[in-house]
């Protein structure tokens, strides 16, 4: 009995890997169909109320997807404005910095504490750090090259959305089955609607915040603090290193120091009081979970995979919530919160 345990566990991982290796492969593939399936999701509450108006099929998903295309070209037209003026002026930005980390290294020598130049210039380089933000802001633009077949995806998707689940009821024909679909996919569309939402409001307050303290290219990094919201804990950290490095040399240390305030700020209010709040802890991640699968999915998928690991994550937790023999998995996953939650309610 034990050999067969032990036999069934190898063929079980070995399948793993083999789909593993075949996701990889199909990566060019795979990453369009995700990104569509997740602006499918976030559109669907607004398709679905506009034909809740008696509004017609054709005319709601052509005002819904109108409505998309035209905010994604003007925020790809700033976004691209300001990725182009920034990467122009980025040899004088990333000559400031080095030129700050020399003052920063006369005044440790002054009170006796070298810093070397060779030390710095070996572990950080001054240009490839000031075009963080871009390169992120880039590979994401690439994903969108074949911007005419996720559109036209997006579009099959919510045509197909109202009759899916009447599909699944007439191929399989049981309850249970139609009760699990219904019930993953309205955790994981309340889910990337109110994440969305949040990001949103995280984008704006960035924003507003370095417009008023006069930050080059607030609405650049405002857009990356949206994308990397999506990566709890430590999103926030990682999008706000281009923006305090850009105040640093354009305004001086004080102003830097406020603009680490300011996210350090928005990341404590929106990701810890406001975020539990309107999402709940249900669908939580411990924060080891997070790390791992932001270095899973961004290993599988690439830039789309570090930027929906959380999404991807989140879905994978509700789909093994849902059977009784995958929810230890599903708690493994979770945060100690969650766990706490759950032994209250026994």
């Amino acid at each position: 009995m034990q050999e067969n345990k032990v036999g069934y566990f190898f063929i079980v991982m070995a399948s793993v890997v083999i789909v593993l290796a075949g996701l990889k492969s199909a990566s060019s593939i795979l990453v369009p169909f995700l990104l569509s399936l997740f602006i499918a999701i976030i559109l669907s509450p607004s398709y679905n109320y506009i034909k809740s108006k008696r509004v017609p099929e054709g005319l709601a998903l052509l005002v819904v997807m109108g409505m998309f295309v035209v905010v994604l070209a003007l925020v790809g037209k700033l976004v691209g404005n300001s990725v182009a003026d920034f990467s122009a002026n980025i040899d004088v930005y990333a000559d400031k910095l080095s030129s700050n980390y020399d003052d920063l290294s006369q005044y440790a020598h002054n009170i006796g504490l070298p810093l070397l130049q060779d030390d710095f210039t070996d572990v950080f380089n001054s240009k490839r750090i000031m075009t963080f933000g871009t390169t992120v802001l880039q590979g994401m633009g690439s994903m969108f090259t074949n911007g005419f077949v996720i559109i036209l995806t997006v579009v099959f998707m919510l045509l197909e959305s109202g009759h899916f689940v009447d599909k699944i009821d007439f191929a399989d024909g049981k309850k249970d089955t139609i009760v699990q679909i219904k019930e993953v996919s309205s955790k994981i569309k309340q889910y990337m609607v109110l994440k969305t939402l949040i990001s949103l409001l995280t984008g704006f307050i960035i924003w507003l915040a370095l417009v008023l303290i006069g930050t080059d290219y607030a609405f650049l990094w405002a857009v990356l603090a949206f994308l990397f919201n999506f990566i709890p804990n430590i999103g926030s950290i990682i999008a706000a290193v281009p923006a305090v490095l850009i105040t640093l040399v354009q305004l001086g240390s004080m102003s830097a120091g406020i603009v680490s305030l300011v996210y350090l700020g928005v990341n404590i209010i929106i990701g810890s009081f406001v975020e539990p709040k309107v999402m709940g802890k249900g669908l939580g991640l411990s924060t080891l979970i997070v790390f791992l699968s932001l270095l899973f999915w961004g290993w599988l998928l690439g830039m789309v995979g570090m930027l929906l690991s959380i999404p991807l994550t989140i879905m994978a937790k509700i789909v093994f919530d849902t059977h009784e023999n995958t929810r230890w998995i599903a708690t493994l996953l979770g945060s100690s919160e969650n766990l706490e939650t759950k032994k209250a309610t026994f």
